[in-house]
């Protein structure tokens, strides 16, 4: 494990497994996890998912992550960010503290990323299979992205982490 400070931007659709990616990247770093999921939570008691909240949640996240870069940590952030600008405004936090960024998009096939959100139970996150619907249609091309895809078993996923970190 290293704790050399770094930027780690986790994205993709609900179900994909990026928070599964992110923890194990964070691990893998001594990082700093910050979630949209838990963030959002903090700012809303009873959060209504609308834009302003949206825009509120990433600035926060990528204030923190600001912060956390500054005191030398490495951070982990896992939200879908499925607008480029968000990707990108992470991107210039790891620019303005002159550390290493890695953008890594968790690909997951449609049907096992639905059946797993039909399961889902107790997780921070309240995205559904309606809600991925929706993502899908206005997630934004991701430009050159290192893709793991978490299609398959877990032991394949904690690989291909572990040879990216």
């Amino acid at each position: 494990m290293t704790n050399t400070a770094r930027l780690v931007t986790v994205c993709g659709l609900p179900g994909a497994g990026k928070t599964t990616v992110a923890e194990a990247a964070a691990e893998r770093l001594d990082a700093d996890l910050l979630r949209t999921d838990v963030v959002r939570k903090e700012l809303f008691s009873d959060p209504e998912y609308t834009s302003t909240e949206s825009r509120r949640t990433y600035e926060e996240l990528l204030a923190r992550a600001d912060d956390a870069l500054a005191a030398g940590h490495a951070v982990v952030l896992d939200g879908t960010f499925r607008r480029a600008s968000r990707r990108n405004r992470a991107r210039e936090v790891a620019d303005r503290n002159g550390v290493p960024f890695d953008l890594l998009r968790v690909a997951c096939e449609e049907r096992v990323a639905k059946e797993r959100l039909r399961e889902r139970e107790g997780d921070a996150s309240d995205a559904d299979v309606r809600v991925y619907d929706l993502l899908r249609e206005e997630f934004e091309p991701v430009d050159d992205p290192v893709v793991v895809d978490n299609s398959g078993d877990l032991d394949a996923t904690m690989s291909r982490v572990q040879e990216l970190f």
